[in-house]
This record gives C-alpha cells, sequence and structure tokens, in this order.
C-alpha cells in the first residue's frame, strides 16, 4: 500500500524554473510505503532458535549429537527468517533492528552451515571439553556489538533492552565457556540465552497484538522520549510512515 501525502498541488516546472523559485514556493511530495513491524518475525525467529539451542546447553534434554538434529532450524528459524527481518527494518527506519536481526540471523545460518559440515565430516568438531577458541573470539563480536545494541535500545523499549541485555550477557559467558572449555560457563550462558529468547517472545507478541488489534495491550516499557511520535503523523503510524516499530 503506498500513501501520496501533498502540501499543495503537484506543479510540473522545466528544472531551471524550478532552481530559480524559492523552496517555500515548491509543491512537496511523500510517498510512503507502511509495512508490518518487522521485529514481529525476527524477534519470534529469534526467540524459538535461541530457546532450544540454549535449553540443550542448560542440559534441559539432548546430548553431545543433538546440534547435528538442531542445525537446520536454527539456520532457518532463526537465521533466515530473522536476517530477512534485518533487511525488512531498512524499511522500517530502525537502525537498532536491522542490526541486530542482521547479525544474529547471519550468526544463526553461519551456526547451522558449521553443524552441517561437522555432521559431513568435512572438518573436525571440537574436542569434547567444550574448548573452542575460535567460537569463542566470534561470541566475543557478538557480546560487544549485542552490549552496544543494549545501550541503545534504552532510548526505544524497556522490553527490547531486557532481550538485547540478557543475550549480550548470555554472549558473554558463552565466550569465556569457549575459550576456557567451561561446561559451568556454558550452562549459565544457555539459561541467560533462556531468559532472553522468554523477553523476546513476550515484545513479539505485544508487536503483533499492537498490530492486530489497533492499540497497545502488552506494555513494552517504551521510555517517555520513545513515545513522542517524529516524523510523518500521516496514517496510523505502520513501520515506514514514521521513525522505527
Amino acid at each position: 500500500m503506498s500513501v501520496n501525502v501533498q502540501q499543495d498541488p503537484p506543479v510540473r516546472l522545466r528544472e531551471q524554473d524550478r532552481a530559480a523559485m524559492p523552496v517555500q514556493s515548491l509543491a512537496a511530495q511523500a510517498f510512503l510505503q507502511p509495512i508490518a513491524a518487522p521485529s514481529i518475525l525476527g524477534l519470534y525467529g529469534f526467540a524459538g532458535a535461541t530457546f532450544m539451542v540454549a535449553a540443550n546447553l542448560a542440559g534441559w534434554y539432548g546430548g553431545a549429537t543433538s546440534p547435528h538434529f538442531l542445525f537446520p532450524f536454527a539456520a532457518f528459524f532463526g537465521g533466515l527468517a530473522q536476517f530477512m527481518a534485518g533487511m525488512w527494518s531498512y524499511k522500517a527506519r530502525d537502525g537498532l533492528a536491522t542490526a541486530m536481526h542482521g547479525m544474529w540471523g547471519s550468526f544463526w545460518m553461519a551456526y547451522g552451515l558449521l553443524n552441517l559440515l561437522f555432521a559431513l565430516g568435512s572438518i573436525t568438531p571440537p574436542t569434547p571439553n567444550g574448548l573452542f577458541v575460535e567460537l569463542g573470539y566470534w561470541f566475543i563480536v557478538l557480546a560487544v556489538t549485542t552490549w552496544i545494541g543494549t545501550w541503545v535500545a534504552t532510548a526505544n523499549s524497556g522490553a527490547l533492552t531486557g532481550v538485547l541485555g540478557f543475550l549480550a550477557a548470555g554472549s558473554t559467558a558463552m565466550a569465556i565457556a569457549c575459550l576456557l572449555g567451561s561446561t559451568a560457563w556454558a550452562t549459565l550462558a544457555g539459561w541467560l540465552f533462556i531468559i532472553s529468547a522468554a523477553i523476546a517472545w513476550y515484545t513479539a507478541t505485544a508487536l503483533m497484538a499492537e498490530s492486530g488489534f489497533g492499540r497497545a495491550v502488552l506494555p513494552v516499557f517504551k521510555p517517555a522520549r520513545a513515545t513522542q511520535i517524529p516524523g510523518y503523523s500521516v496514517g496510523i503510524g505502520e513501520p515506514g510512515i514514521r521513525h522505527g516499530q
């Protein structure tokens, strides 16, 4: 759907005439294409994949071979779906969602590919004691970027801050687990990821309920600054009409 907003009737002018006219007299046009909040898909995809893998890390089920059965779902449910949500977040003009969904979606796709290579025997899995230095350094990258995202999220949503805060803490714990080969740190990381997934489920449900009922049903704890509507006031506030989701 496209919304055409005009301040004055459109006037066709030659370029030289347009350049000579005062800015105030030119017609202004904005072509808006509202979309559903991309983070509904992104957060559900993240929550599902993170919960399943984290529950295995926390020792709720499975064993050493569980990743071989988990990775196809993680790669598509948490990887591809979330990455696509990140790309759609560009259209919603949401820089935070673009970065977080894009980064974590890419990670889950890479996780799926890595475990596929393990299953095929193309590369050797890490030693049984959990020492995986290379993956540990990747979790350092994820942790640093997610901590930055947590800081930015404080300007937008308390619920999203919770998602990213526990995710960043879990990534930090997982980095330590991989670098030291510590099962205790891996278990802690699993619990932190589970909490992040639970908050992500809640946040996605709040966004979907607001879209369905046309009003806020579940609070996402927005700060006072985030409740002010920037940009266009046309329409009912879909992503793409105003900044963010």
